[in-house]
């Protein structure tokens, strides 16, 4: 059921948020949840909503508050809505992110929120992070995608899989006024973030504008990425070096993005369109911080590598640390000792297992303070899983 604008703003929506909880589960006997809060009107009420699914249920929460660094008062609305979350009896934590610049100044914020939540939310033993995402959210989100190619249509899920946490989406199809009416009949306050109204933002253009979308079924999606999964396993050969090589003359998109996103380390794909035009005809380019080049001594197609230029910088061997979105160090290393590319010093390893000065010169490698190469390293090839939805039925249908 769509909440609408007429519905008694605290009980009716109490009752949605439940029914969405319990289609969202199961949770155990005694729920822990960790909920993402930025002090803006959508995720306070989620805070609220959950405080009291919690309670009812046994459970307990956890507000995780980033102050993102962007502005003067990032800071102080961090404390703020930390402050007004403590007297309705809700604990928070508060992570700083800092060093985040231009260009796609709001891509990396948005990338570096979602691994401090996550880490943040582990931290404390909970595995389900719920979002403040809302019905108004959802619409801005499919005409934001709908204008770069045909995918994504159906919009963001409700329950998403990422890395070692489960992100949960209860508030969808809620719109934002139900959502501020709420916070007024429970007399709470919040932040309204002046980056909304700004227009040089694509989503704030679209809300201003009202050209919202709404989501379409997910069955396209599925019979994507099953022919995605069915090509890449006939003709595909993903390398625990970072690489793979495909063997095809042209491929599906979804089965292109899925291995430009693996091979690039990151969580998302790049542009639909580029894709598309690349996946029709397979030939040397470079897209998404990915090289396609022909395959060479590797066998028949394709190669795609990592992109030399774009490779994370080197970082301190410490076990557990990821390095450039996709190796992950498996022992810590002595002082000193960073983890970064191999590069320079590939030339000294040019015989390793037969692989091309392109592939080892992308693989990581253990360096010293004196300039020593410690070659192969103590890194396991560990690119982002996959942002896996689960099925989220309405109650409409």
């Amino acid at each position: 059921m769509l909440i609408t604008r007429s519905d008694p703003a605290s009980a009716g929506l109490a009752g949605h948020f439940a029914a969405a909880m319990a289609r969202l589960g199961p949770f155990g006997a005694a729920p822990r949840l960790a909920v993402a809060v930025s002090g803006g009107a959508d995720s306070t009420a989620l805070a609220l909503l959950a405080q009291n699914w919690a309670e009812q249920n046994n459970g307990s929460i956890l507000a995780l508050i980033v102050d993102h660094g962007l502005r003067e008062a990032s800071a102080a609305e961090a404390e703020l809505a930390a402050a007004r979350l403590a007297v309705r009896g809700i604990k928070s934590k508060i992570s700083i992110l800092s060093g985040i610049s231009a260009p796609a100044i709001q891509e990396k914020a948005r990338a570096a929120r979602y691994a401090a939540l996550g880490n943040a939310a582990l931290a404390d033993g909970r595995l389900h992070l719920l979002l403040g995402h809302h019905a108004g959210d959802q619409a801005e989100t499919v005409a934001m995608r709908a204008r770069r190619g045909p995918g994504g249509a159906e919009g963001v899920a409700a329950w998403t899989a990422r890395d070692k946490v489960l992100l949960l989406r209860p508030l969808l199809e809620v719109p934002p006024a139900a959502l501020r009416a709420y916070l007024a009949a429970e007399n709470m306050e919040w932040v309204e973030d002046p980056s909304n109204q700004n227009q040089k933002f694509e989503r704030a253009r679209i809300r201003l504008e009202g050209t919202g979308a709404q989501p379409a079924g997910a069955d396209a999606r599925q019979a994507r990425e099953l022919e995605a999964a069915q090509f890449l396993a006939r003709h595909a050969v993903l390398r625990p070096e970072g690489f793979a090589v495909l063997d095809a003359p042209a491929a599906p998109v979804a089965a292109l993005a899925a291995l430009l996103r693996v091979i690039g380390g990151n969580v998302y794909a790049p542009d639909q369109q580029a894709t598309a035009a690349l996946a029709a005809r397979l030939r040397p380019a470079t897209l998404g911080g990915v090289r396609i080049l022909a395959a060479g001594r590797l066998g028949p197609g394709w190669l795609l590598v990592r992109e030399q230029a774009c490779l994370a910088p080197p970082i301190p061997a410490r076990c557990g640390a990821l390095w450039d979105g996709r190796f992950t160090v498996e022992a810590t290393a002595a002082p000193g000792m960073s983890l970064g590319a191999l590069g320079d010093a590939t030339r000294k390893y040019r015989k390793y297992n037969g692989l091309p000065e392109v592939v080892l010169c992308a693989m990581p490698a253990l360096h010293g303070p004196d300039g020593a190469v410690s070659f192969p390293a103590p890194a396991r090839f560990t690119p982002p899983a996959p942002v896996a939805p689960h099925p989220f039925f309405s109650s409409r249908q």
